[in-house]
């Protein structure tokens, strides 16, 4: 008899976000969070630039496209442990795990580990 292993949401998560475009993670964050948001998640002063990437009329700087997986990392693995309506609450609400910062604001200062750690928390039911 073979055993069906149970996929967990963190790891779903690293599964679609490896095989996104990084046009359709701009697209996806623009429209969940708005472009001014996905430029600031990025670390670009330009929203512009934000449509220009979901247009794929150009590539983000390596450090942006980090940023910008990562946000949508942690994003899918809340929201395939939740619903995506509680994952962009969590996502923009302040979060004591990470000094009262948003998980957004984290991934923009590159706290990536950090934003996921938290992640995980909240879905274990420990924050």
């Amino acid at each position: 008899m073979q055993t069906q292993r149970v996929i967990t949401a963190e790891e779903s998560a690293h599964r679609d976000t490896s095989r996104q475009s990084i046009a359709d993670i701009a697209r996806f964050l623009q429209d969940t969070f708005s472009q001014r948001l996905t430029a600031f998640i990025a670390g670009i002063e330009d929203p512009k630039q934000v449509g220009k990437w979901c247009a794929a009329q150009n590539s983000p700087r390596i450090d942006s496209e980090l940023r910008l997986r990562a946000a949508y990392q942690v994003f899918q693995t809340i929201e395939h442990a939740e619903n995506s309506h509680t994952a962009r609450a969590w996502m923009i609400g302040m979060n004591p795990q990470l000094d009262d910062d948003s998980p957004l604001q984290a991934i923009a200062d590159d706290r990536f580990k950090d934003a996921m750690a938290a992640a995980r928390s909240y879905i274990k039911g420990d924050l």
